[in-house]
């Protein structure tokens, strides 16, 4: 499960995925819980447009007190339509595509975790499938939140490394770049499926990268998974 990842500049939106956004919010390069950060979404016929949107499907401020809390920044895709967090935006076809320069897995082959940085071999931005949401908000505005969806990996030769040796493996799903229209006006939440697979290996890298500084957000809005 990732928790932390690498975003992009703006420029580079604009450069690579053909997105634009206005010079504010500012969204930090390192993206953990309920941070601040850009995404994707369908836009007109044939269009992409941009969010800057909180990582998590539920922010703190919406999250209920008397419930129990869960992380809510990865959506499995075998159960993302029964979860009560994300099957509404499944079933309604919200994907996103998250832009990203890497990001971030515990490796356990020591025996204690290491914070490794996986990307492309070629050290290219990339974009992986997510689901995004509506809130408003007390004062009438509209806020959007979004989660990334994940896929089994115990098999992946790369992705196999990470987290605890007993602990099941998870992968992000990136998707090619060829496919990221198709994938973001896809309308049928089981046909968007196809795209939901594991990346090659051998288009992966992946090497150890202590975190050095946690650049902590100017507005904060906590959340939670898998309710």
């Amino acid at each position: 499960m990732c928790i932390n990842y690498q975003s992009v500049t703006r420029e580079l939106l604009h450069q690579l995925f053909d997105v634009t956004l206005p010079s504010e919010p500012a969204w930090p390069e390192q993206v953990f819980q309920d941070y601040m950060a850009p995404i994707i979404i369908a836009g007109e016929p044939g269009q992409r447009k941009g969010l800057v949107a909180a990582y998590s499907m539920v922010p703190k401020q919406h999250h209920k007190k008397e419930r129990k809390r869960y992380m809510t920044m990865n959506a499995r895709v075998e159960t993302v339509g029964e979860k009560v967090t994300y099957a509404d935006a499944w079933r309604n076809s919200q994907l996103c595509l998250v832009p990203m320069h890497a990001f971030y897995e515990p490796n356990w082959q020591t025996g204690t975790a290491e914070r490794w940085k996986i990307g492309m071999a070629d050290e290219a931005p990339f974009a992986v499938a997510g689901l995004y949401r509506q809130w408003k908000e007390e004062d009438e505005s509209v806020t959007h939140a979004f989660t990334q969806l994940s896929i089994n990996a115990n098999d992946h030769p790369l992705m196999k490394i990470f987290h605890r040796p007993e602990d099941e493996k998870r992968s992000l799903v990136i998707i090619e770049r060829s496919e990221y229209d198709d994938f973001l006006h896809c309308k049928d939440p089981e046909r968007a499926r196809a795209y939901l697979t594991l990346f090659p290996a051998q288009r992966m890298r992946a090497s150890a990268s202590p975190l050095i500084r946690i650049a902590k957000p100017k507005k904060v809005a906590t959340a939670n998974n898998q309710i």
